[in-house]
C-alpha cells in the first residue's frame, strides 16, 4: 500500500482472499471489463475525484477498479454497515491502491465518520447508493458544492429522496438516475434482488420455503423478483401493496393480494421491499403467529418498525447469526433477520456479479457522461442517456453469445411513416 492511500478497514491481511474473490466476480462482469479496457486506453476520467458510497462487495470492487483505470481518483465508503466484505476492502487498499473506509458491522458514528472521510477528498463526482453523500453535502458540507459537477444514484430509495430535493429546489448539482436505466432496474432489481433476498433468508435461517406463506410487501421491480423466486421455491406468496395498478398486476400474475393487517395473521416469512417506512408496524406484530420471520430488502432499515417490536417484547436474544429472537410479552416469538437491514447483503453476498455487471456499467459510463456533459445538465435528477442503456444491453447480449435482428430499410421507413396503413 502506498503512503498516500488513506483507509479505515478491518484487517489488511485479508487482502489475498479478497483479491481472489474480486477476480472471480470479474469473470462474470464482461461488460465492465470491456469498459475498463477502453478506459485504460482513453483515460476519460483522468484527474476526476470520485467519492462513492456503495456496498463494498466484490462487484463494487470491479467497478471502482475500472474507474481508477480510467484515470479517476476514487474513494470508497460503505453504504450499509452490514454489507461490507472486509476481505474485499483490504484487497482494494493493498492490491489496487484505492482509499476505502468500510468495516463490516461498524456502528453509526463510524459509518458517518467514513462518509465524512470520503467527502474530505473533495469529490467532483459522487456515487450514491441511498443518497447519503448528497444529503450530507447539502446539509453539512456545502463548502464542497462549487467543485462538484454531478453525481449518480443507484437505488429507488435514493432517487425518491433526490427527486424530493429537486422538487423543493434545493438540489445543487445534476444526478444521473442509474436506478431508472432499463439495464439496471429491469434486471438488477428483479433478478438480482429476487435471488439474493431468498439467498440471504435461507442462509440466515436454513428454512425450507416450500409450503410456507411468504408475504412480500411491495410489488415494484424488486417485489416482483422476490415474489417470483419465492413461488419458484414452492412458497405460497402473498403480496401487499398501496398502488392499485401494481396490486392488479400481482393478482394477474397469480399472487394473493391483501392488506398487511390481514397478511400478518397468516404469514410465515415477511419481506419488505417498498422504499418506504413503517411498512410493518406494531399493529402487524400484534397479529403475527408465533415464530414469524421478518426481514427487509429495501435500502434502509426503517421499513420495519423495530422500536415497536421492542416495545412489545420482554427481551431478545440471538437465535443464530443474523437472527434476533424477540420474546413477546404474550409468549410469542418473532425473529428479525439482519437487524432489519438489507438481508441479501447482511447475511449473504448480494446480487450475482453477472447482473451487477449491467448496473455498474451504467455507473461507469454515467461518470464519463457527467465528465463530458455536466455543464449542459440541469440541477435535477436526469436519466441515463438511452444510447448508453442500449449499448450496455448490446454488450451484454454479445457476451452471452446472443444475437438479434436488424431492421431493414423498408421496416425503418414503415415505422417512421404515417401514410402507410392497412
Amino acid at each position: 500500500m502506498s503512503n498516500d492511500i488513506q483507509c479505515d478497514i478491518k484487517d489488511p491481511s485479508l487482502a489475498p482472499t479478497g483479491r481472489k474473490r474480486i477476480d472471480w466476480a470479474g469473470r462474470s462482469m464482461p461488460v465492465v471489463q470491456q469498459i475498463r479496457r477502453r478506459f485504460l486506453k482513453e483515460q476519460p476520467l483522468k484527474g476526476v475525484r470520485i467519492s462513492a458510497c456503495l456496498h463494498v462487495t466484490t462487484e463494487t470492487a470491479n467497478l471502482v477498479i475500472a474507474l481508477r483505470d480510467g484515470g479517476a481518483d476514487v474513494t470508497l465508503c460503505a453504504s450499509n454497515p452490514l454489507s461490507t466484505q472486509d476481505d474485499v476492502a483490504a484487497s482494494l487498499v493493498e492490491d489496487h491502491g484505492i482509499s476505502v473506509y468500510a468495516i463490516k458491522g461498524e456502528d453509526n458514528p463510524t459509518y458517518y465518520s467514513h462518509i465524512t472521510a470520503a467527502l474530505d477528498r473533495r469529490p467532483q463526482i459522487t456515487m450514491d447508493d441511498g443518497a447519503d453523500l448528497v444529503s450530507t453535502i447539502h446539509s453539512d458540507r456545502r463548502e464542497l458544492l462549487p467543485e462538484i459537477i454531478g453525481g449518480t444514484e443507484e437505488t429507488t430509495t435514493g432517487v425518491i429522496r433526490l427527486r424530493s430535493m429537486a422538487g423543493d429546489g434545493v438540489l445543487e448539482f445534476p444526478i444521473v438516475s442509474v436506478n431508472d436505466a432499463d439495464t439496471k432496474h429491469l434486471f438488477d432489481n428483479r433478478y438480482g434482488t429476487g435471488q439474493s433476498t431468498l439467498d440471504g433468508i435461507i442462509r440466515a435461517t436454513n428454512l425450507l420455503l416450500a409450503g410456507l406463506n411468504v408475504v412480500v410487501a411491495g410489488y415494484g421491480w424488486c417485489g416482483r423478483g422476490v415474489a417470483s423466486r419465492a413461488r419458484g421455491l414452492g412458497a405460497q406468496v402473498i403480496v401487499t401493496e398501496v398502488d392499485p395498478t401494481r396490486a392488479l398486476e400481482a393478482v394477474m400474475d397469480g399472487f394473493q393480494v391483501m392488506p398487511m393487517l390481514e397478511a400478518a395473521e397468516i404469514g410465515d416469512i415477511f419481506v419488505t421491499v417498498t422504499g418506504n417506512k413503517t411498512v410493518i408496524a406494531g399493529s402487524h406484530f400484534e397479529k403475527m403467529k408465533d415464530g414469524a420471520v421478518v426481514c427487509n430488502s429495501g435500502h434502509f432499515n426503517v421499513e420495519i418498525d423495530i422500536p415497536a417490536l421492542e416495545s412489545l417484547s420482554s427481551g431478545r436474544e440471538t437465535a443464530r447469526e443474523f437472527v434476533e429472537q424477540y420474546n413477546l410479552k404474550d409468549g410469542r416469538k418473532i425473529f428479525l433477520l439482519g437487524e432489519g437491514r438489507l438481508i441479501n447483503l447482511s447475511s449473504a453476498e448480494g446480487h450475482p456479479a453477472s447482473v451487477m455487471d449491467m448496473s455498474f456499467a451504467n455507473q461507469a459510463l454515467s461518470a464519463e457522461y457527467l465528465t463530458n456533459n455536466h455543464s449542459n445538465l440541469p440541477k435535477e435528477v436526469v436519466p441515463v442517456p438511452p444510447e448508453i442503456d442500449r449499448e450496455i444491453a448490446r454488450l451484454k447480449l454479445h457476451s452471452m453469445g446472443a444475437r438479434i435482428d436488424d431492421l431493414s430499410a423498408e421496416q425503418e421507413k414503415y415505422l417512421a411513416s404515417w401514410s402507410e396503413g392497412t
